[in-house]
C-alpha cells in the first residue's frame, strides 16, 4: 500500500498548508491564489523528489517535460484544484489532487483532500458511497458553465441540478453520496481527474468519457474534452443520453 499511502499523505501535506495559507489570507485575492497554488505546488514536488526520485511528475503549475510519456511511473498533480473557490471566503469546494499513473495500469493510485472540509478521500481505503434511497436523483456541475448535456441528462432522469466549483470537489460529492452523477463538457487536464477518477473507481462508481471511452492519461497532449463519473446503476442511463 506504499504508494496508496503515500498519495494521501502528500495531498493531506498540501491541503494543511493550504488551510494555513487561506488563514493568513489578505486583501487581494489573486495574491492569496497565486500564492496557494505556488507554495502547494513546491510543497509536493518537494515530497515526490525526496522519495520518488525516479518518477516523473506532470503539475498543473509546472512546466510539462514531455518526457514523462516514455517513464513508466508519473505523478499526476493539481496542487490546488478550485483557485476561485479557495480564494473566496467560507467556500469549501477546493481540493487537491495526487495521482500516479503507472504503464501497462494506468491511474489506480490516488488521493483527493478537502482541506476546508477535513477531509482526505483516497484509494488506501476507498470510501462506501452511500446508498441513494427515494431521494431525487442529484448531478452536479460547474457553478459558471453547466454543459448542455448535463442538463438534457438531468431531464432524462428528473434530476436536481447542483452547482459546485472544482472538479475534485464535484468527484468527492459523488463518492460521497452527496450526489449522484457528474457530468462535464468542454475539456479539462488530465490533473483535474486523475485522482478524483482513482478513487471514484476504487469506490466502485462509473468514470469514462462522455460516449463510454476509457479515459487515457499520461498522453503527449494532457487535455481530455469530457468527463463522466456517475452512481454504476446511473451509467447505461446516462449514456444512452450523452453517446
Amino acid at each position: 500500500m506504499g504508494d496508496h499511502d503515500d498519495a494521501a499523505r502528500y495531498a493531506g501535506d498540501a491541503g494543511d498548508l493550504l488551510v494555513d495559507i487561506r488563514a493568513r489570507g489578505g486583501r487581494d485575492a489573486g495574491a492569496v491564489g497565486a500564492a496557494g497554488d505556488a507554495l502547494a505546488n513546491r510543497r509536493l514536488l518537494e515530497l515526490l523528489r525526496a522519495e520518488h526520485p525516479d518518477d516523473a511528475v506532470l503539475s498543473e503549475e509546472s512546466a510539462d517535460d514531455r518526457t514523462r510519456v516514455d517513464a513508466d511511473r508519473v505523478w499526476i498533480v493539481d496542487p490546488l484544484d478550485g483557485t476561485r473557490e479557495f480564494t473566496e471566503p467560507g467556500r469549501a469546494d477546493w481540493a487537491v489532487h495526487v495521482a500516479l499513473w503507472a504503464r501497462g495500469v494506468g491511474v489506480r493510485v490516488g488521493a483527493v483532500a478537502l482541506p476546508a472540509q477535513g477531509q482526505v478521500l483516497s484509494t488506501a481505503s476507498p470510501p462506501d458511497v452511500p446508498a441513494l434511497g427515494s431521494r431525487r436523483v442529484r448531478v452536479v456541475v460547474s457553478r459558471t458553465r453547466a454543459p448542455d448535456v448535463a442538463r438534457d441528462v438531468a431531464a432524462a432522469l428528473d434530476a436536481e441540478l447542483v452547482a459546485m466549483g472544482s472538479a475534485g470537489a464535484k468527484t468527492a460529492a459523488v463518492i460521497l453520496g452527496e450526489v449522484d452523477a457528474y457530468v462535464h463538457a468542454g475539456g479539462q487536464h488530465e490533473w483535474d481527474s486523475a485522482a478524483p477518477v482513482a478513487v471514484a473507481t476504487a469506490a466502485g462508481l462509473h468514470a469514462s468519457r462522455l460516449d463510454g471511452s476509457p479515459l487515457e492519461y499520461n498522453q503527449r497532449d494532457p487535455w481530455l474534452p469530457d468527463l463522466l463519473v456517475c452512481r454504476p446503476e446511473l451509467t447505461a442511463p446516462i449514456l444512452a443520453v450523452t453517446t
